[in-house]
Formats: structure tokens, sequence, C-alpha cells
């Protein structure tokens, strides 16, 4: 059995959700004490900051930090990365609020990442193979291979699925400093996170792509209501390509 790190926390951003929020699910999540969990409502305007306060009063592993306006995931997702990281968390990460990634396989990520500590992160690969259950569109799937072709192009590495809204990071410097600024793109910033821990700032050295590991995931699913539009894909294709003539070149 391994050993987890005392404070784990999985930042899960949030835009109008009420409708399919599993809050008992996530309760769950937080009742096994592998890890808390924290919602970043990005300024929804349906009932779903009122959800997360209801979920926050209920369990102590639950927070919640409200944005005053929407700023998109990508800002979301970084604000509460932050905030753990100030809150002096040594594993933080982030998942999606439809759950597409089981609570079992997040946690199953967690203890990837926290028992090899060659690893400072880990991240979900929807990978369709015998054993596997991985319920993905084909609309979807195939778009995904070029994007992660493109996105492997662009930062010089083979990554499978940069996409998956699975990832789990330790806090090191290279993290803060990723996240120090903001992405400038909502949807395509998972390579924009991973290209500036491999490349670094001019304060902070890069990291080494052998320290990032992918686990494929033995199931995922495609959740009906998924706010990533045709228009938002091609968009974040389109960022992925202006950062591949951006990266400056690895030594």
């Amino acid at each position: 059995m391994t050993s987890r790190p005392e404070r784990v926390s999985i930042v899960v951003p949030c835009y109008n959700e009420a409708a399919r929020l599993n809050a008992a699910a996530f309760i769950g999540i937080a009742k096994l004490g592998h890890l808390s969990l924290l919602f970043v409502d990005d300024g929804s305007v349906d009932e779903t900051a009122e959800i997360l306060k209801g979920m926050a009063f209920e369990h102590d592993g639950v927070q919640v930090l409200v944005l005053p306006a929407n700023m998109g995931k990508a800002e979301a997702v970084r604000a509460g990365m932050n905030s753990a990281l100030a809150e002096g968390f040594s594993v933080v990460g982030y998942c999606d609020a439809d759950l597409a990634t089981p609570p079992s396989e997040l946690i199953r990520l967690v203890d990837a990442l926290v028992g090899n500590v060659e690893f400072t992160a880990v991240f979900g690969s929807r990978v369709a193979r015998l054993g596997s259950s991985i319920d993905r569109s084909n609309a979807r799937h195939y778009f995904g291979r070029v994007f992660a072709s493109v996105a492997s192009w662009a930062l010089g590495i083979t990554v499978y699925d940069t996409q998956c809204g699975a990832k789990v990071f330790r806090a090191t410097p290279e993290l803060r400093a990723a996240l120090a600024e903001p992405f400038p793109s909502t949807w395509g910033f998972d390579v924009r996170l991973l290209s500036r821990l491999l490349n670094g700032t001019e304060h902070v050295p890069g990291m080494s792509p052998n320290s990032f590991l992918e686990v494929p995931l033995r199931e995922w699913r495609d959740v009906k209501g998924s706010k990533v539009a045709l228009s938002g894909a091609a968009l974040a294709l389109a960022d992925v390509i202006k950062l591949r003539f951006e990266r400056a070149p690895r030594s």
C-alpha cells in the first residue's frame, strides 16, 4: 500500500454546472480522506455557487473559490491551483466537473504520483484498449488524435493525450513559475502548461520530459453537455500551432 502525502488538493473548475454536478459523488471522494477538493466557481449564473457552498458546509474536505466573473477554464484552473499552492498542499491537480474521469481513476493518478518519487506530474490518458472502458465519440477520438499529434510536434516530445481533464503535479518551483501568468488560450492551456514546465522561465529552469508520466485510464466516459464547442477546439488547435513557433529550441 502506497503512502500518501498529508495534503493533496484537486481543483474542479465549474461554470453553470448546477444541472449535472454530481454532489454525492464528490462528497464521497472527500470522505475517503485521500485528498481535498477545491471547487472554483467561474462566474456561474445558475445555482452552481449555492450547491458548492452547501457541499463545503457538509464536509471539511471541500473548499470553494468563487471568481467574480467568468474567466474561462484555464484561468479557473490556474486560480485554483495557485490557491492550493499558497495553502501549502504538496500535490495539486485538476479534474473536470462532469467526472468523465471516475473518482477511482482520479485517486489512482494521485497514487501513481505519490508512489513514484521520480515523477513530478502524472496525466490521465484515454487509450482505448482491451480491458479498458473508454466511452468516447468517434468525432472526439479522431480530433483528439490529430490534436495530440500537433501537440507533440509543438512540444518536441511524444504525448498521447494532452487534453484529458485529469492531471496531478508535485508542488515545485517549476509549477509555481508555470502558473504565474495567465494562459492565452482557454482550451489549449493544458499544452501551454506542459510547455512552460518543460521550457522553464527566465529564473526557473525547465523539467525533463522523463519526470512526466502518462497513465492509461481504465475507465472514462463522454458526458453529455460538454462545453467544448467545435469553434473552441479549432481555436485550441490554432493556439498549439502558434506555440510551436514561439517555443525556444530545447537544449
